[in-house]
C-alpha cells in the first residue's frame, strides 16, 4: 500500500529594515519538509514563496561616518604631524620656549588643573610626522609623485575643509598647521569666516557645519563638560541641534564616566571618572587638542610681590603684599573702565578686578573674594573653611517627598510634585512620581566665614548683613538676570557668622561647597540718611553705596572715582589680614595705544592681562633694558580642533 502525504506549507514574512549600513535586498524563502511513512514514501512540497521587500527610510542627518576622519588611523595621523609647539612659538615669539611648552595641551584639561590625569595615564601624540605618514600609508593614502596630497585608491585627495574666525590670532598658527600637515601629505582648505557665523546660533558649530572646526574653551575650576562630551549632546535636527558634542564623539565609558563625574559630590570619585574620560578622549581623538593661550603681565622692575596664577581672583589676589621701594602707592592701568561694581548687572572683568580690592561681593556669581581658585583649586579665604561632607559642614540627608512639595526634576527645573514628574530617588535612579511617597537626597551646608570680618567704619559683620545680602539677591526687582540659586534654596538659617543653607530635595551640586550669597552692611548709612536694610531691592541697581563705593571686608576702601580717569583706594583700617605694604592703590584708565607709554614712562607701575594681549617687541626691549619684568602664564583658555567624525 503506497502512502500520498501532501505537505502544504505557508510562509509568510513581513520584514521592515532601518539598517543605514545595509544595501536593499531581495530574500527568497523556500522551505522543503520530508515526512517518511512506511516504506515507501511519496514526497510532494507545496511550497508558498513570499518574497521580503526591504523599506529604504531616509537616514538620519549627521549617521554616516567620514569618509575621512571616522578612520582613527587618520586622527591619529593629525595628531602625530601637529607641531604643537611651533604652533605656540608662531602667536607667541617673544615667549620663551619654556613658558611655551607649558602651554601645549594633552587632554581637555589644562595640565595644572587637578582633575589632570597625569601624563603617564593617557595617550600622547609628541611631534612626529614619520608615525603620522606610515599611518595614512597604512589607511590607503598614499602619496603619488607629483601630487600635493595623498590620494586613495579612488583617486581621493586627502584634503579637508579647515574652518575657524577671521580673527589675525587663528589666521596665525592656521597658516604654520597648514604648512605642517602638508609635509603629511594632508591638504587642509582654509575657510576664516566671521565670528558672527561661526558661532552663530543657526550657522557654523551650532549645525556642525565643518570638518576641522578651531576655537577655543576656557578651563575652569570645575571641569564639567557634560554638554560638550555626553553622547545625549550631540546635537543633531532630531533633538533640536542640542548640546555641543559638536564631533559626535559617543564613547561607552567616556559616557559613564563624564555622567558620574558631574553627579557625584566625592572629589575623588571625580577625579577617578575625568581620568577615564581622558584616557577615552586621547585613544579616540575626537577633537586635537592644542595650546593654552597666555595671560601676560608687565610691571616695573623695581616692584615685588607680583605672583600671578590661573584663575580667579586673578593677578590681584596677594596684592597686600605688593612693594615699591619708596613709595605709598601702587597704579595698576586698565584700558577697560568699570560700568559698575554691582555685579549682578555688571560681569566685566575689570569690575571683578576692581570689586576683589576692596573685598565686594555683588552677585552669587561673582563671589570669588570669599575664596580663590587660583590653578584650578579651591581655598578659603574670608570664610572659615570650605564646607565638605568629609568634615561634616555638609550633609546630604534622605528625605521623603509627597505631592506637592517643592523638588528639583531631572531636567533641572524647580517644580511642585505632581503625577508624571521625572525625579532622581536617593539611589541615583531616575523615576517618575506616581503618588506615593519618594525618598530623594537634600542638602544641608553650613557655611561658616571669619569671626574678625569688619566693615571699614569698625562694625563688625553680623546675622543682618548676610539676612539683608539673601533678601536683595533673590528679590524679583533686584535686576538680577537668573534666579537659579534662589529657587533652589529650600531654607534659610542666619547666623552672626555665617548661615545654614538647605537645597530644594534633588539638588545636588558637584561645587556644593562654595558659598552663593554673601554680605550687605546693613546698618550703613546712605547719602538721603536710610540704612541699606530699609532700601528696596530695585533701588540697589543705582544706588551709590552699591555700585560706586560699596563697602567689602577686603584689604582696600574705595574712597573717589573720578570717571574716565582713576579709581582711588586706601588700605583697610580693619582688614583682617593686617596692613598692606603698600597703604594706597590707583586704578588708571588709560588707552591701548598708550598703556605700554606710559607703563615704560613710570605713569603706571602695572599693566595686567585684561590691558595686554601679550609681550610686544617694545615690551620685551624694555625688559632686555631692566626697565619692567614681563610673565606669562598659561591662562586657562585654550586652542583646540574639532574633528567631524559624522557627516550629513
Amino acid at each position: 500500500m503506497k502512502t500520498k502525504l501532501v505537505v502544504a506549507l505557508s510562509v509568510l514574512m513581513v520584514a521592515a529594515f532601518v539598517l543605514s549600513a545595509c544595501a536593499p535586498q531581495t530574500v527568497e524563502v523556500i522551505k522543503t519538509v520530508e515526512v517518511e511513512k512506511q516504506v515507501e514514501v511519496v514526497t510532494t512540497q507545496e511550497v508558498e514563496v513570499v518574497k521580503t521587500e526591504v523599506v529604504e527610510v531616509e537616514k538620519e542627518p549627521y549617521t554616516t561616518p567620514h569618509p575621512i576622519l571616522s578612520d582613527l588611523r587618520v586622527r591619529q595621523a593629525l595628531a602625530y604631524c601637529t607641531n604643537k609647539l611651533e604652533l605656540t612659538a608662531a602667536v607667541y615669539p617673544l615667549v620663551s620656549e619654556e613658558e611655551r611648552e607649558k602651554l601645549v595641551m594633552h587632554t581637555m584639561m589644562p595640565r595644572a588643573h587637578w582633575a589632570y590625569a597625569g601624563d603617564e595615564n593617557i595617550t600622547i601624540y609628541p611631534y612626529d610626522p614619520e608615525k603620522g605618514k606610515a599611518l595614512l600609508e597604512e589607511a590607503g593614502w598614499t602619496m603619488l609623485e607629483g601630487y600635493d596630497a595623498r590620494t586613495n585608491e579612488a583617486g581621493d585627495a586627502l584634503s579637508l575643509k579647515f574652518t575657524t574666525t577671521s580673527a589675525t590670532f587663528r589666521q596665525t598658527w592656521a597658516a604654520v598647521l597648514e604648512q605642517q600637515l602638508a609635509e603629511c601629505g594632508i591638504q587642509i582648505v582654509r575657510l576664516h569666516a566671521p565670528a558672527s557665523w561661526w558661532f552663530g546660533d543657526t550657522t557654523g558649530l551650532a549645525r556642525r557645519d565643518f570638518e576641522l572646526g578651531a576655537y577655543a574653551w576656557v578651563g575652569e575650576a570645575d571641569p564639567g563638560g557634560l554638554s560638550l562630551y555626553a553622547c545625549v549632546n550631540i546635537p543633531t535636527p532630531a533633538n533640536g541641534w542640542t548640546g555641543q558634542n559638536y564631533p559626535g564623539w559617543c564613547n561607552a565609558a567616556a559616557d559613564k564616566a563624564i555622567n558620574t563625574a558631574t553627579n557625584t559630590l566625592v572629589k575623588q570619585e571625580r577625579i577617578d571618572n575625568y581620568l577615564v574620560l581622558q584616557q577615552e578622549y586621547t585613544k579616540d581623538i575626537p577633537t586635537l587638542p592644542l595650546f593654552e593661550r597666555t595671560e601676560t603681565f608687565a610691571y616695573r622692575a623695581d616692584m615685588t610681590g607680583v605672583d600671578p596664577h590661573s584663575g580667579e581672583p586673578g593677578y590681584l589676589w596677594n596684592i597686600p603684599t605688593w612693594e615699591v621701594p619708596g613709595s605709598d602707592t601702587i597704579v595698576l592701568g586698565f584700558t577697560q573702565e568699570p560700568a559698575t561694581l554691582y555685579t549682578v548687572v555688571e560681569d566685566a572683568w575689570v569690575s571683578s578686578l576692581a570689586a576683589s580690592l576692596a573685598g565686594f561681593v555683588g552677585s552669587d556669581t561673582d563671589n570669588a573674594t570669599m575664596y580663590t581658585s587660583l590653578d584650578y583649586d579651591f581655598q578659603p579665604v574670608w570664610m572659615a573653611e570650605l564646607p565638605t561632607l568629609e568634615n561634616g559642614k555638609a550633609v546630604n540627608n534622605d528625605v521623603e517627598v509627597k505631592e506637592g512639595d517643592k523638588v528639583l526634576d531631572t531636567g533641572g527645573n524647580v517644580v511642585e510634585l505632581a503625577a508624571g514628574v521625572m525625579v532622581k530617588n536617593a539611589a541615583g535612579e531616575e523615576v517618575e512620581f506616581t503618588g506615593d511617597p519618594i525618598t530623594m537626597k537634600q542638602m544641608v551646608i553650613t557655611y561658616e566665614f571669619r569671626d574678625d570680618l569688619k566693615w571699614p567704619d569698625g562694625e563688625p559683620v553680623k546675622q543682618a548683613d548676610y539676612e539683608l545680602f539673601y533678601n536683595v539677591r533673590c528679590d524679583p526687582e533686584s535686576g538680577a538676570t537668573t534666579f537659579t540659586t534662589c529657587e533652589r534654596t529650600g531654607g534659610m538659617e542666619f547666623m552672626d557668622n555665617g548661615y545654614v543653607w538647605t537645597g530644594v530635595p534633588g539638588s545636588q551640586d558637584p561645587l556644593y561647597f562654595l558659598p552663593a550669597f554673601g554680605i550687605f552692611p546693613a546698618h550703613r548709612v546712605t547719602s538721603d540718611g536710610r540704612t541699606l536694610a530699609e532700601i528696596p531691592a530695585k533701588e540697589f541697581l543705582t544706588l551709590a553705596e552699591i555700585a560706586e563705593y560699596p563697602w567689602g571686608v577686603g584689604p582696600y576702601v574705595l574712597t573717589e572715582w573720578v570717571k574716565g580717569e582713576k579709581m582711588v583706594f586706601e588700605a583697610h583700617p580693619y582688614w583682617f589680614g593686617g596692613a598692606p605694604k603698600t597703604p594706597n592703590v590707583v586704578i588708571s584708565f588709560v588707552t591701548p595705544e598708550n598703556a605700554e607709554a606710559q607703563l615704560l614712562a613710570g605713569q603706571v607701575d602695572i599693566l595686567g592681562s585684561e590691558s595686554l594681549a601679550g609681550i610686544t617687541e617694545t615690551l620685551a626691549a624694555a625688559e632686555a633694558e631692566g626697565k619692567i619684568l614681563t610673565i606669562s602664564i598659561p591662562g586657562g583658555t585654550w586652542e583646540h580642533i574639532d574633528l567631524a567624525l559624522f557627516v550629513k
